[in-house]
């Protein structure tokens, strides 16, 4: 008798511990962005984000596209992530919020409004692969959970590129476009992981191309991470990225 119960308490208390640990790694993001914003004793989107120059801007080595046009942060409250189900995502990005969203190509400095938000489009090159959404907000003092982010690039393309596929990751769902086209989905409550989503084969027009993301997120560290693949799987990085 005195086993079974020992045994049964032993159960009971690795499963008391197993819950735990799963609610431990749910919060895990909050409580490392928690962190990262109490140590800090001045807000700034530096050393992450740069103001754009007139310079021609490439790629990096790896083919990811560091020039952005970023929209603050649109509230979108959510208590968590797991409702980023397709149907929920399809419903909250056809949603108009600002005029022309799908179409327009804003300019540094631009002013939109949103129910009772005004929000600035800002030009700025990431200093990382990755575009930290979440330190771009914290660094304006802006809202950094329950949000959804807008970014707009252009992608200059010496020739016709066919067969090409767009790698996205980001944190959390996600919605892409190519001049004017889905290109990717991200659904569910994901961590940044570069490639995460490959779309399927798309052509680069010579001259401008327009790229177009929504990113949201409840609670967690927001970041994207864009770049273009040929057919055999290799960076694209013959081409030029402006804001304009």
């Amino acid at each position: 008798m005195n086993i079974k119960r020992k045994t049964l308490v032993l159960a009971i208390g690795f499963l008391i511990l197993g819950g735990l640990e799963i609610q431990g790694q749910s919060v895990t993001e909050v409580r490392q962005s928690d962190y990262a914003t109490k140590i800090e004793t001045k807000r700034s989107i530096s050393p992450y984000f740069t103001p754009v120059t007139t310079k021609k801007k490439t790629p990096d080595s790896d083919g990811f596209i560091q020039r952005w046009l970023l929209l603050e942060p649109i509230n979108k409250p959510n208590r968590g992530n797991t409702v980023f189900v397709d149907s929920y995502l399809r419903t909250a990005f056809a949603t108009e919020y600002f005029p022309n969203q799908f179409t327009v190509l804003p300019k540094h400095g631009d002013i939109v409004k949103v129910a009772d938000q005004e929000l600035k489009w800002h030009a700025l090159e990431s200093t990382n692969f990755n575009v930290k959404l979440f330190r771009f907000a914290y660094g304006l003092d802006k809202q950094i959970y329950g949000v959804l982010f807008w970014a707009v690039t252009v992608v200059n393309c010496p020739e016709e590129m066919k067969n090409v596929r767009m790698a996205v990751g980001s944190n959390s769902a996600s919605m892409w476009w190519l001049n004017g086209k889905e290109a990717a989905l991200l659904s569910g409550d994901r961590r940044m992981v570069m490639d995460d989503v490959v779309s399927t084969r798309l052509t680069l027009n010579k001259g401008k191309n327009i790229v177009r993301g929504a990113v949201i997120n409840g609670p967690g560290m927001s970041d994207f991470c864009v770049r273009f693949l040929d057919e055999n799987g290799k960076p694209i990085k013959g081409i030029t990225i402006s804001y304009e």
